[in-house]
């Protein structure tokens, strides 16, 4: 069992008089984490994949609710998305039921934010959990054995199941990708053509990295510019991609509406495309070094509260970095390379910003990746 880096801010708020609720992927470790946090505790589980937990949660009254709470103090709603209005239900307990500290998990923000965010305004502490960080799985195994298995996770990513299924990675990736990726999106969104999200997510995973048109891929997968946008945004707010903007603020001939994609997993992504040959033999390995760093440094800026706003930069004359982050008014940009080798940055964007700058390679990534 992975020790998770937001355990000990959940733990600080147990019995704070608010709801308690933990969002992100399937698989990624919800349940487990949730069930560790109440392993010393009495408490109720409440599973929505059961029908019958299902349909009595749809809209029961108060005394129906004090009946099958009773005397617990602490409950697990686990996989809440599925039940329809829950955000009332939860709303009940969290305003009727002073003394009953509620915990409540969901595999993805599209469907559960809606529900929960109107009922549960003001009542509830939220968190995001993704697969294992990299500063969680070296806590685990060690720095020595976690940098030897670096070229696994750029290829195989870093799911708790994956790790924990050594020459099984393919198979634990194949049910990921066909239970979680097309069946849960497709019954939790009103995507109506699967054959078109699989496309989208084909032409993602080999864009991976690079500026993201909306224009080409409407183009590239025949339909339509907003219909693009509408299937990005659901695999964002269901935890598969999440998109950095670039930055701009003086420089005439910067980019200003552009975007990069990136997957929050090397091995989802890898799946999609279904290619896991080994690093020397691919042309992409740029590309996954980059999704990895930035993957990982997006884990550690929201588990950590920074606060921190990331881009990338690019000029019209095709000047650029890598990624851009801005922090309590201090410019950074970071240039990623999986060979070590010197990097000059661009010096019009350097003097204007008054940035710093940094090559992130094998050598130096464990301070990029650990905040």
């Amino acid at each position: 069992m992975f020790e998770r880096i937001i355990e000990n801010a959940i733990k600080d708020k147990v019995n704070s008089g608010k709801a308690i609720v933990v969002v992100g992927a399937r698989q990624v470790g919800k349940t487990t984490l949730i069930n560790k946090i109440l392993k010393d505790k009495n408490y109720l589980f409440l599973d929505a994949d059961d029908p019958s937990t299902r349909n009595f949660l749809q809209n029961p009254t108060t005394e129906q609710i004090r009946t099958f709470i009773g005397d617990y103090k602490y409950v697990f709603l686990d996989e809440a998305q599925r039940i329809q209005g829950i955000g009332l239900t939860l709303k009940i307990i969290t305003d009727q039921f002073k003394d009953v500290q509620l915990f409540v998990s969901g595999s993805s923000s599209f469907d559960l934010g809606n529900e929960l965010n109107e009922p549960l305004t003001g009542r509830k502490w939220e968190y995001e959990l993704f697969p294992i960080s990299w500063e969680e799985y070296e806590n685990k195994i060690g720095i020595i054995k976690s940098e030897q298995q670096l070229e696994n996770r750029l290829l195989y990513g870093l799911y708790p199941e994956v790790i924990n299924n050594q020459g099984k990675e393919r198979e634990v990736l194949k049910n990921l990708v066909n239970s979680y990726l097309y069946r849960d999106i497709l019954a939790f969104s009103d995507i109506r053509r699967p054959e078109v999200l699989e496309k989208l997510l084909q032409a993602l995973a080999l864009q991976m990295g690079s500026e993201v048109n909306y224009n080409e891929l409407s183009q590239l997968i025949g339909i339509n510019k907003i219909t693009v946008q509408k299937y990005i945004d659901i695999l964002e707010k269901g935890y598969i991609v999440f998109r950095l903007n670039s930055f701009s603020r003086n420089i005439r001939n910067e980019i200003k509406q552009n975007r990069k994609i990136y997957f929050y997993d090397n091995g989802i992504r890898n799946m999609i495309i279904g290619n896991f040959n080994q690093l020397d033999l691919r042309v992409d390995k740029g590309a996954l070094w980059e999704n990895f760093l930035v993957s990982e440094r997006r884990k550690q800026n929201i588990y950590k509260d920074t606060f921190t706003k990331m881009y990338f930069w690019r000029t019209k004359q095709q000047q650029e970095i890598d990624y851009v982050e801005e922090s309590n008014g201090q410019i950074v940009g970071f240039e990623f390379k999986w060979s070590i080798k010197k990097n000059k940055f661009p010096q019009n964007f350097m003097e204007t910003y008054k940035a710093q700058g940094y090559v992130i390679d094998r050598n130096n990534f464990r301070e990029f990746v650990k905040i």
